[in-house]
This record gives C-alpha cells, structure tokens and sequence, in this order.
C-alpha cells in the first residue's frame, strides 16, 4: 500500500479527452519544472497537468530537478515514475492518448514525455519554445523509449 493518491477517476477519460486536453495547453510557454496551463510548463508538467485534469492530486511529490538531472545521475527516473502510476504499453501499440517517453541517446535514461495526439503526432513541451503539436517523424520515433497509457483510460465510443 502505498501513501499515494487513488488514481482511480469517478469517470475515466477517453483517449479524445486526453487529446483534447493536452492540445489545450498549445502555445503555453515553456518553464522548467512549471506545470500551469497558459502560464508555463516543461515536458513532465504537461504530463502532470493532464493527471491533475483527470485524477486530482498529483500521486506523489516532485523533488526539484536541473535540466541535465538525466544526464548527471544516468538513473531512469522519468520512466520509473512512469511504471509506478501509469499503464506499460508497448511501442508498437501506443495510440493517441498515451504517454510517449523518448531519450535523446541511447546510453542515456529517458528524458523527454509528450502525449501521442494521432499516430503520427504528438503534444510536448518544446524547451527554449512552448507546447507544441509536432510530427513524429523518423528523428522523433528514433528516440522512443516507452509508451505508457493513463490508468483507467477509456477507448472513445467511435473507435
């Protein structure tokens, strides 16, 4: 048992809501650790947003982190917290909704998250730019690392 909150929603959201939602925080800008819709957010905040969106409390606290913290301690925090309190999905069965993880590296741990929004797109926050909708191209799809989706998430009715 854990002291974190029950990631269990009254009504758990469709994938088109996830979509929905992530492409609602387009245009904010980025800030390094912020997670504020409009105001500022980094790649892990966007992902915390949604949760907050969706679930509530965030599950557990974060300690503060630097923008090389993947590099400097070479440990697979982002994708641990991912195993922790998200559902694995495997790569090739990610669909809009799910969180993508990616490395910049292959001898590096996971660095970068972002909501795939249709098979060949996904939501991120663009250091040094804002939340973005980019293409996952070839360069991209290179660097996926692990696809999780959110607990509970429904398939739309249409699908």
């Amino acid at each position: 048992m854990t002291d974190f909150p029950d990631a269990t929603p009254a009504v758990a959201p469709t994938r088109a809501a996830i979509v929905a939602a992530a492409r609602d925080w387009i245009g904010t800008p980025y800030r390094h650790q912020a997670s504020l819709k409009g105001a500022g957010c980094d790649c892990l905040g966007l992902v915390r947003g949604l949760w907050r969106e969706f679930y509530g409390a965030e599950p557990e606290p974060l300690p503060p982190y630097s923008p090389d913290w993947a590099e400097a301690r070479r440990e697979e925090t982002m994708l641990e917290a991912g195993r922790r309190h998200l559902v694995p999905v495997p790569l090739a069965e990610a669909r809009p909704g799910d969180v993508i993880l990616f490395r910049w590296r292959a001898d590096l741990p996971a660095k970068h998250a972002g909501v795939l929004s249709a098979p060949t797109r996904f939501v991120h926050a663009y250091e040094g730019a804002a939340v973005v909708e980019s293409p996952l191209g070839p360069w991209w799809r290179r660097r996926l690392a692990a696809a999780f989706a959110f607990p509970g998430v429904r398939d739309d009715p249409t699908s």
